[in-house]
């Protein structure tokens, strides 16, 4: 029982702990400490709806849908390319106050709706919680199943709770027009570098 727990968690935390739009989307916001706990709130109450779905049958309804996966990617792909170039922009923004006052005004909806954006239009995400998580936990007796499911839900807890909290501790440092220039950089690169590898394979799902 606690072995089967135990697997779930150390799992589920190396599919969550690799560099990723949601990682990086919360440690943005911590940083600003702008709905940084209800950033941490929403991406784990998805990963409790995918491990879920997943573990519990959902990784042959994906596997047997070309065409979704396909239309997951390419909407992940537009999607990363819009957000990473607003952040790119940001670092060659002269007025950097002026910026920052910007995002510090994004309304509560704009931020939900752009973490449901990052979360569910990207198809590692589907991924790590359908595909790996779902083909293990699903060999599992239906007993053992609550448990792993519960393991790999509580290293969602753990990260992204703990990664929000921590970006917002340092946010004094982190809030500097330098440092929101470089975590920008960072922010942009990650989003276009993810972009060109979800493109890459959406052209071998697509032929």
């Amino acid at each position: 029982m606690l072995s089967t727990y135990f697997q779930g968690l150390l799992l589920g935390a190396a599919m969550i702990l690799p560099l990723g739009p949601q990682n990086v989307f919360v440690l943005q916001q911590g940083s600003r400490k702008q709905y940084h706990l209800v950033s941490a709130f929403l991406c784990t109450l998805s990963d409790v709806l995918l491990i879920t779905a997943g573990v519990f049958g959902g990784s042959a309804l994906l596997s047997r849908s070309v065409w979704l996966m396909a239309l997951v990617t390419w909407g992940g792909v537009a999607f990363l390319l819009w957000y990473g170039w607003g952040a790119l922009r940001a670092v060659f923004t002269a007025d950097t106050a002026l910026t920052m006052q910007e995002q510090v005004v994004r309304s509560r909806w704009r931020v939900i709706m752009t973490l449901v954006a990052v979360t569910w239009l990207n198809p590692h995400v589907y991924l790590d919680t359908f595909v790996v998580l779902g083909s293990i936990g699903g060999q599992l007796g239906s007993d053992m199943r609550i448990w792993f499911t519960a393991g790999a839900v509580c290293a969602s807890i753990l990260w992204f709770f703990g990664l929000a909290l921590l970006a917002a501790w340092f946010s004094p440092v982190l809030q500097k027009p330098v440092s929101q220039r470089i975590i920008n950089l960072f922010v942009g690169s990650v989003m276009w570098y993810i972009a060109i590898q979800l493109a890459l394979k959406g052209l071998n799902i697509s032929y």
